[in-house]
């Protein structure tokens, strides 16, 4: 079988037909920066820092995906959180929560294209989609409504927002909802062929609480992906056992699944037509700190739990510790699968 590019591996993968291998697909951020010299600063805030980073890495790995992931802060910052950013590290919302419940309900959509931060990552889309074309899958990126809301508020204030005024909350979810409606169709407009949704705090909140407040917004996100001909891609970080049954149901392409989630196994079963997992070797204890051995010994585990239906990812992001050896035998341990 002849070699096919990024998009293709990766478009034929989704529809079940036999491809030369998975597609290839590490959550690269802090890593992809470090590699192509840039410090993290210019990697979340400069189009061209981001694209540079990631077409690098895509080149050099044999990997088939380029993506807009940086942090989570773009939306939050055009709703009104202050970041740091740190020149060469992790940025810090410094200020600018939501104080209390009056001010969650007087929350008010953003016009996306008013604020630099989802604008930067527009002009990434159209900065991968000029220099790759169809080579690479292009990925954008969106806040889920439970991830965001507790961006706006503070981890502490949501979990008790959540079960003291969820009619409030709901509220405020449905204006981060529509807002990232508008932020996904712009994304497919410039060129992603698909975009991820980060629900990562979902993971912490058990699964009548996800019916509650997550399901039915994240699977609106997934149809309006779709509406448009794109990809619908959802990741929670965590372990998301008690949820991924719903997980699948909201219809997304890709579920990413973490490290810590025990096994695959029991829900490959319920993947629909064009479902996958991507995931779930441990970025710290096999990608950064095992060997060429360790990591082909994950790489097949996951492929084999998931019923060869599984993009080759970690749990969530490579860390930045990772060597080129280990990076490069992870590029290798995903080449040899078929």
């Amino acid at each position: 079988m002849r070699k096919m590019t990024g998009l293709e591996r990766t478009l034929e993968f989704l529809k079940g037909t036999k491809t030369d291998r998975p597609p290839f697909h590490p959550i690269i951020m802090r890593w992809a920066a470090k590699y192509a010299g840039f410090k993290y600063r210019d990697f979340c805030t400069s189009y061209p820092a981001k694209c540079e980073s990631m077409i690098r890495c895509a080149d050099d790995f044999d990997m088939d995906w380029v993506t807009v992931l940086s942090d989570p802060y773009a939306e939050a910052s055009a709703f009104g959180i202050k970041c740091e950013y740190p020149e060469d590290d992790l940025p810090k919302d410094v200020s600018g929560h939501l104080p209390d419940m009056e001010a969650v309900k007087n929350l008010r959509p953003f016009r996306v294209m008013d604020h630099a931060r989802p604008v930067n990552r527009i002009n990434e889309i159209k900065e991968f989609k000029k220099r790759v074309g169809d080579k690479y899958f292009i990925v954008g990126w969106v806040e889920g409504p439970v991830a965001e809301y507790a961006d706006l508020r503070g981890v502490t204030n949501a979990s008790l927002d959540f079960m003291d005024d969820p009619v409030i909350v709901g509220q405020a979810m449905e204006v981060i909802t529509e807002n990232a409606m508008e932020f996904i169709t712009l994304q497919v407009e410039a060129g992603a062929h698909c975009v991820g949704i980060g629900d990562a705090f979902c993971s912490q909140i058990g699964p009548d609480l996800y019916k509650e407040l997550a399901f039915e917004r994240e699977k609106r996100m997934v149809d309006l992906i779709h509406k448009l001909g794109a990809k619908a891609k959802l990741h929670i970080c965590g372990n998301t056992h008690s949820i991924m049954p719903d997980m699948i149901k909201t219809g997304a392409d890709i579920i990413d699944v973490d490290h810590l989630v025990p096994s695959m196994a029991e829900f490959a079963g319920l993947l629909g037509k064009g479902q996958v997992f991507s995931g779930k070797s441990d970025p710290v204890s096999v990608i950064q700190d095992g060997n060429a051995s360790l990591i082909e010994q994950s790489v097949r585990e996951c492929h084999e739990q998931a019923r060869g239906r599984c993009i080759v990812s970690a749990g969530c992001e490579i860390t930045p510790g990772t060597t080129l050896e280990n990076m490069r035998a992870y590029s290798k341990a995903a080449a040899k699968l078929s």
